[in-house]
């Protein structure tokens, strides 16, 4: 590791320590020509999958398009940002965890309502309104209704076996 203050690479490290909750290891190294002390972040470099969209084109997924979602649906709501930052990093998580290339949209939007829903009732009430596209009042009452009993959302399941056995 080179050095930032005289940029020599003989540097040594003194201390390695988890940081981020597992995520990263952190490093504090002296530097053997002019002694400073400084810290290093090695973190697993992963690409995750792409994301296919409802009309079928593919993006990168955007982490700061997950955190402008997540914010819109939380504005002015008493959360806390350590919150949302653990929530968008479990969302990380299970779309690293799938294992594929690609991911459909959807499930990351189910993904979204799951975590708003244990942060906040109102935000996820009006992330709803908008990923489900309610059209009446009818709809936002009924979503509020299942709230309310604790039932899960209606989720579609992907049919993964046929009915013919």
């Amino acid at each position: 590791m080179r050095c930032p203050f005289c940029g020599t690479q003989d540097t040594k490290v003194v201390d390695s320590r988890l940081s981020g909750g597992g995520e990263a290891v952190r490093r504090r190294r002296v530097c053997q020509a002019c002694g400073e002390r400084f810290t290093t972040y090695e973190t697993a470099e992963l690409h995750p999958p792409r994301v296919v969209k409802r009309d079928g084109s593919r993006e990168p997924f955007d982490e700061d398009k997950l955190r402008g979602g997540l914010l819109r649906a939380l504005e002015k709501r008493p959360v806390p940002m350590e919150r949302v930052e653990e929530s968008i990093n479990r969302i990380k998580r299970l779309l690293r965890a799938t294992g594929e290339r690609e991911v459909e949209s959807r499930l990351i939007g189910e993904w979204v309502m799951e975590e708003l829903r244990a942060l906040d009732q109102v935000a996820y009430v009006r992330f709803a309104s908008v990923y489900r596209s309610f059209q009446d009042v009818a709809a936002f009452r009924e979503e509020i209704e299942r709230l309310e009993r604790g039932i899960a959302p209606d989720r579609r399941q992907l049919k993964l076996l046929d009915d013919d056995d």
